[in-house]
């Protein structure tokens, strides 16, 4: 057997590659599919990936002036008191043990316990960067404690 013996069950299909400059007849003549004059019709032609059309560009309207506050904002990520009914009671809560329970997840910088729901389990010891009024209630209703981790 050799390749031209091969026959295909399913059809292949080929794109034919574009030939441009080549006569009417092979549908891309004369123009060569650039249009009728203009800029872009000419040979070595390069638009800034900015450039708006003679439009005063998106970077050129926007004030630049003044504060952001992004480069020192602190990304917080919040814990449900209800969602840490899934440990044992009197196991000791931190940071390592939230994440590794899918509790949090992504980039941030503090974790705050937030009191929605009920604790249903008692002597855990909770520690955390900042916690609700709420939260802290129901935690030492449970016969919990509340750490806060200074940072």
């Amino acid at each position: 057997m050799n390749l031209a013996q091969l026959k295909h069950r399913v059809k292949v299909i080929r794109k034919k590659k574009k030939i441009v400059g080549r006569g009417t007849g092979s549908g891309h003549g004369k123009t060569s599919t650039r249009g009728h004059k203009g800029q872009k019709a000419r040979s070595g032609v390069s638009f800034s990936p900015l450039f708006e059309g003679g439009q005063t560009p998106l970077v050129r309207r926007i004030p630049k002036r003044g504060f952001s506050n992004f480069k020192f904002q602190s990304t917080i990520a919040i814990v449900n008191v209800e969602k840490l009914n899934r440990f044992n009671d009197g196991d000791k809560i931190d940071p390592a043990k939230l994440i590794e329970a899918h509790l949090v997840r992504g980039p941030f910088n503090k974790i705050k316990i937030l009191g929605q729901g009920n604790l249903t389990r008692q002597n855990l010891t909770i520690t955390a960067h900042l916690f609700s009024k709420s939260a802290e209630k129901k935690i030492t209703e449970a016969k919990s404690q509340a750490v806060r981790i200074k940072a």
